[in-house]
């Protein structure tokens, strides 16, 4: 829906937003699949698209409170998240627009729903909003094929398959940006990793015991050695002359630092996509049971699982994870003075032509070091 919602910034009380409201409730009501009944979620700014409502109720509300600010585009009532006028030959060439749409409805579900009332959008609502309007963006006047958000992501994603260094990255922007100043890109590295890091592609970085013994945190942040085997957290450096007459600290660094990536918020997103939301449960409800062993779940372990704890085999829906991890060399080099283990973990909830795909893989943790750390990769400690 592309046509102007410029009465939606005049005053409540004239001719000219009532009409607008009544065409917005036309719209949503109209939208398929997007009433519920005789009900549509209210986007008022108290409601903030939380309650379903009947179209008198919210009529009242957004003549009282108006719109939740920032809903510009009515994603929650049928809209497009991105309006890109790609016709099919472009698209099927370049495959330009990447569904990012269904990423920004499958990363930020809910994110405008609140606790209470006249608190107007969370946290996650305004990055929610913020990539919106970006996504919405030109890449240039006049382009088609790409917006703002959809080519920087591509960059992006080109950076990390082909080994781009940061440097090279920025250099990258700066000249497309110097070659076509219309461009409408990040300039850095940094502003696209912002970008990027709000689709939830984030990660925490944890310092840990070179011997892995523990990780420093859960009340650890603030020590500076392991309470198992006492070795320093920090690396230990020689001080030179020139260094203890300097006035600067020393920089403490981590012997061992390992990333990990919160596995929730992406399990969370496997049942709000529409994609993978039916075959989570694929392993219960479809999977063929005469004896053979196609799946995880036809084995003796599984049955052994389920049978000590009943009530987790219940319901098809809890997750059941397969893990995994071997060392390399991320440098490419035949050298062996650096290592990194990826733990990666498998769905075995999925059908297998899927969870043994790649897309479907979710790296835990990246763990640096010479030795693989076995039985030491807990997270909780």
């Amino acid at each position: 829906m592309d046509v102007s919602k410029d009465w939606m910034d005049t005053p409540r009380h004239e001719k000219e937003y009532q009409v607008g409201v009544e065409k917005f409730l036309h719209f949503a009501f109209s939208s398929p699949g997007i009433p519920q009944g005789e009900e549509i979620q209210c986007p008022c700014a108290k409601c903030c698209n939380r309650l379903w409502l009947r179209r008198d109720v919210v009529y009242d509300h957004l003549i009282c409170d108006g719109f939740v600010k920032g809903y510009r585009r009515w994603f929650n009532h049928g809209e497009s998240l991105v309006a890109m006028d790609v016709d099919s030959d472009t698209y099927e060439e370049y495959n330009c627009n990447d569904n990012i749409d269904e990423l920004l409805r499958d990363r930020f579900r809910d994110t405008t729903q609140v606790d209470g009332h006249n608190m107007g959008p969370n946290e996650g609502a305004k990055e929610f909003y913020k990539l919106v309007d970006e996504a919405s963006q030109e890449l240039y006047p006049g382009c088609k094929g790409f917006t703002r958000l959809s080519f920087t992501i591509r960059l992006y994603l080109l950076k990390c398959l082909h080994g781009w260094s940061n440097a090279s990255f920025t250099s990258l922007l700066e000249l497309l940006k110097e070659g076509m100043p219309h461009l409408n890109i990040p300039t850095s590295f940094d502003k696209t990793k912002n970008m990027v890091k709000n689709l939830g592609l984030d990660y925490q970085k944890i310092d840990a015991c070179r011997n892995d013994c523990m990780l420093y945190r859960n009340g650890h942040e603030n020590d500076s050695s392991c309470h198992v085997c006492g070795t320093s957290r920090y690396i230990e450096h020689h001080v030179e002359e020139d260094d203890a007459t300097s006035s600067k600290k020393p920089r403490k660094v981590a012997a061992k630092t390992l990333r990990h990536f919160p596995l929730i918020p992406r399990l969370q997103r496997l049942f709000m996509c529409t994609r993978t939301v039916e075959a989570m449960s694929w392993h219960h409800n479809e999977r063929v049971k005469d004896g053979s062993l196609r799946h995880p779940a036809d084995g003796e372990s599984w049955k052994a699982f389920d049978s000590r704890h009943e009530d987790f085999a219940k319901e098809p829906r809890n997750v059941r994870l397969g893990l995994a991890s071997d060392g390399f060399n991320p440098f490419r080099t035949l050298s062996s003075t650096h290592s990194t283990w990826p733990v990666v973990l498998m769905v075995y909830n999925l059908p297998p032509w899927m969870s043994m795909k790649p897309d479907y893989f979710l790296l835990s943790l990246l763990i640096p070091g010479l030795q693989s750390p076995k039985n030491d990769i807990d997270v909780g400690k």
